[in-house]
């Protein structure tokens, strides 16, 4: 089942692994060859060949054999590492492919968990097992062949000692089996609560939740240890089984053994039923070795399966928005089109968007206003293709964006999210970021800050643009990381610009003046938008007025003001709330007599 995605390497390093595991079979047989005429001139008196022809022969296949068992583990480690590498690599690559939808459906908790724990697992079980796995049938067929010709008691003896075993091993797997099948996904439980407590820490002492929180994990953590336990309780007894059964083998052995020298009829048929008791005793421990060793390896198998299916399901998961084949050139560039655009969530029957229609050229500004939950942000993810709607069209470029490849989508997108990524790096990696980041220099970086109006700021930072940003870009403030990753699209150069409410932690001010600079600096980009603020969307060519996934209003802000109510009385609520802004009054506010006499509208 772990052959599937084994590279050239990985079957070299797996060949010379057997090898050596082959070579050391071959000589820990021979060992036993060799005690046969030692006992036997033990028992006649010539003790010369103890330290004699064959005392030598055995010390070199004692020997030969551990430098054997070495270059095997050497081989199989190097095995593990590079199969598990690969695996790795190929998981990393297709969580780089998946959608939105995708990555939702298995959960980011479960990525984490599925790219460390579960490659690290497999790896231990595939750098421990695979010299089992090869030496564990070998030896114990070679061992039994030694053996066949032997007296049938101890034949017999052996094979009920076997089938103890197997039988053993077979009903605790049964048993066990459901167990395993759970332990990666409570891992995945454990995992997420450790990452919410990690991520939320502030809101956590500030709500004083530490205890709610504590309880939370020591919940999965308890479901994690409760299953562990039942693990090791069910598998507790096959190591104590597998010895009694070895010993009392070993036992019955000698017992008929001597039952069988004390009928024979001479000294000498004696002295050789002996030897080749002390032989037999010695392949059928053998035999008994390799069946214990695979029950060592049996313990790890459940584990390691459930590990490597998690991870090939990653690998092998269809994208839930299959890419297309266009990556050519397009008769129209910058233009944005939806056409009676339907689009629900999965699980959700009320549709996120409902019956969206409009179109906006190149150089042209396109703004989305709307109450949270309104479909602004899946606006932009339909533009984007995380997902793709389930009625109508949405074109990039005069073309569905269903028929481009992703690669070519997204060279077409600038794209700034509506929760700031920060990558741990300079300032200037993480404007000059992607993949043509070769083909600008730092003059170019310069621009894009100077757009975004961040500048100013990264000029004071120790080491301006060589300045290292933190994870998450903790170093820095919320309305500085958005500038920095509007700075980062603005590098990029696209045709069009989108913007997902990317500019609620800039005060007024910054905002005016960065709406200004993309108006000058970037003429011939398209943009789309998302906003809450009048202020920010009042200069759009078009405006759409979304609530509830429906299209309440589009046109101009001037149209907007006459036409539509719920964007007349936002921006009349916005405006007032500005004017009451003490750094934005001019002079006392003013105050009008309502019907009870009393001044109304103060602030």
């Amino acid at each position: 089942m772990f052959f599937g995605y084994f590279t050239k390497k990985d079957w070299a390093f797996a060949a010379l692994c057997t090898a050596f595991i082959v070579f050391q079979v071959y000589l820990d047989l021979k060992i036993p060859e060799y005690m046969n005429g030692i006992t036997y001139a033990i028992q006649t008196g010539d003790a010369s060949d103890i330290v004699g022809e064959d005392g030598a022969r055995m010390i070199a296949c004692a020997l030969l054999s551990l430098a054997s068992s070495v270059g095997a583990g050497f081989f199989a480690a190097k095995f593990s590492a590079s199969y598990t590498r690969t695996l790795r690599r190929k998981m990393f690559s297709k969580v780089q492919e998946l959608s939105s939808q995708d990555i939702s459906e298995i959960s980011a908790a479960s990525l984490v968990t599925r790219s460390t724990n579960d490659p690290y697992q497999l790896q231990n079980f595939l750098g421990r097992s695979l010299q089992v796995i090869v030496k564990s049938p070998i030896l114990a067929s070679w061992a039994i062949l030694k053996i066949s010709g032997s007296d049938w008691h101890w034949t017999a003896i052996t094979v009920a000692g076997v089938l103890i075993i197997v039988c053993t091993i077979a009903a605790v797997m049964w048993c066990v089996m459901k167990y395993f099948k759970r332990i990666q996904w409570l891992k995945d439980d454990v995992n997420r609560e450790v990452r919410e407590n990690l991520t939320g820490s502030k809101v956590i002492r500030a709500y004083n939740a530490e205890g709610y929180r504590e309880s939370k994990f020591d919940e999965a953590s308890d479901a994690l240890l409760d299953n562990n336990l039942k693990i090791f309780t069910w598998m507790a007894p096959m190591g104590s089984t597998s010895n009694t059964v070895v010993n009392i083998m070993t036992i019955s052995i000698y017992w008929v053994g001597a039952m069988l020298i004390a009928d024979a009829a001479d000294q000498d048929t004696k002295f050789q039923l002996f030897s080749d008791m002390v032989v037999f005793s010695s392949y059928a421990l053998q035999v008994m070795s390799a069946f214990m060793m695979l029950t060592g390896i049996i313990r790890g198998f459940p584990g390691a399966k459930v590990s490597y299916g998690r991870i090939t399901e990653v690998i092998e998961r269809e994208r839930g928005v299959p890419e297309g084949s266009f990556d050519g050139e397009t008769s129209e560039t910058g233009t944005i089109e939806f056409r009676a655009v339907t689009f629900s969530y999965p699980g959700r029957k009320k549709p996120a968007l409902k019956d969206v229609s409009f179109r906006i050229g190149k150089g042209q500004t396109l703004a989305v206003l709307g109450s949270t939950g309104s479909g602004k942000s899946t606006l932009i993810k339909l533009i984007l293709r995380q997902y793709d709607p389930d009625s109508g069209q949405v074109l990039i470029d005069g073309r569905d964006a269903k028929d481009y490849t992703r690669k070519a989508l997204y060279s077409r997108l600038g794209y700034v999210p509506q929760t700031p990524i920060i990558f741990t790096g300079s300032v200037e990696s993480n404007v000059n970021f992607g993949e043509t980041s070769a083909s600008r220099d730092h003059g170019d970086v310069l621009r894009a800050l100077r757009i975004a109006q961040a500048e100013e700021f990264v000029s004071k930072l120790p080491e301006g643009t060589d300045t290292i940003l933190s994870q998450y870009g903790k170093n820095v403030s919320g309305g500085q990381k958005q500038r920095v990753t509007i700075a980062r699209a603005i590098c990029k150069d696209p045709e069009t610009l989108l913007l997902d409410d990317s500019f609620s932690a800039l005060d007024f001010r910054t905002d005016r003046e960065l709406r200004a600079g993309l108006k000058k600096e970037m003429a011939g980009t398209t943009k789309v938008i998302v906003a809450q603020r009048v202020g920010t969307v009042m200069d759009a060519d078009l405006i759409i007025v979304l609530d509830e996934g429906e299209v309440m209003g589009i046109g101009t802000h001037s149209s907007l003001m006459e036409s539509c109510r719920i964007y007349r009385d936002t921006a009349i609520s916005q405006m007032e709330e500005r004017r009451c802004r003490p750094e934005d009054r001019r002079g006392p506010p003013r105050r009008s007599p309502n019907r009870s006499g009393r001044p109304s509208g103060s602030c």
